[in-house]
């Protein structure tokens, strides 16, 4: 018997109320996710796919109508939940990478203070035992010198460093789900792979989902099992990052993106 996804997805849209009317952001868009899986969500600008992800986190506003078929977290309809247990569920059971983590992190606290405050509301753990858990996690996410980086405010940390530290807050609570939004966009490139090996390691070792959403259709290709490519709000196909890897897809916006990923690439190898 085939278990059931973590993540089901069916026929999902997404409108915001306006003073001009409601305006649909996303439209007929369908996909799962196993236990354990990778999934991309690529496309331009616009597309929809950040609004995907904070619907299923239900970090949408007011103003936001979600409408579906099946939208599905471990079973338990995520539409039908009351507010406290959809967080409840984010907390513990979904995580969020944000693009930014200087932004992201409280500016006025230290790393290890927020990590403690999520490793207190969920493990229940002492100050001591915060610390200690703490900075194994800042160690498990490649981070050489945890103890510092422990009493550090996010502003004085690089980019890659506040980023690493910003997915052991995340991990804190061991999630079944883990969405990184444009979580290497604001990198540079050595830092954009440090923190893809941390992600790699973190997925395998924990056995937890992950959804990539990106721009970047080669950086998908090469972290992810399949992909969701989206325009205009729209899922124009889900493809296997093998087939991407190998320059493959049936969809001609698709098969653009390859283009554009190539042309990067080559002006990449060539600076």
């Amino acid at each position: 018997m085939t278990a059931a996804p973590l993540l089901e997805v069916e026929d999902l849209g997404i409108s915001f109320r306006t003073d001009r009317g409601d305006i649909d952001v996303v439209s007929g868009v369908s996909f799962t996710v196993a236990a354990g899986a990778r999934l991309g969500v690529v496309g331009e600008s616009g597309a929809g796919k950040s609004t995907l992800g904070r619907a299923v986190l239900g970090l949408l506003p007011d103003t936001a109508t979600v409408t579906a078929r099946s939208f599905a977290f471990g079973g338990e309809n995520l539409q039908a939940m009351t507010m406290q247990r959809r967080h409840d569920l984010r907390g513990r059971r979904m995580s969020l990478i944000l693009q930014d983590p200087k932004h992201a992190l409280n500016p006025v606290m230290t790393v290890g203070a927020q990590i403690a405050e999520v490793l207190r509301h969920h493990e229940g753990l002492s100050a001591a035992q915060c610390r200690d858990r703490g900075i194994a996690l800042l160690a498990s996410v490649r981070i050489a010198d945890p103890e510092r980086v422990w009493q550090a405010h996010a502003h004085t940390l690089s980019g890659g460093l506040a980023q690493r530290a910003m997915i052991a807050m995340m991990l804190a609570p061991g999630p079944d789900l883990l969405i990184a939004d444009e979580a290497t966009s604001a990198l540079d490139v050595m830092a954009r792979e440090r923190v893809l090996a941390v992600l790699d390691e973190q997925q395998r070792a924990r056995g937890m989902a992950v959804m990539v959403i990106s721009h970047d259709l080669g950086l998908v290709a090469r972290f992810c099992d399949s992909v969701l490519v989206m325009r205009d709000g729209r899922a124009v196909e889900i493809v296997a990052a093998e087939s991407l890897r190998r320059g493959e897809a049936a969809a001609p916006y698709t098969r653009h993106l390859l283009d554009l990923a190539r042309a990067v690439d080559s002006e990449l190898g060539a600076s």
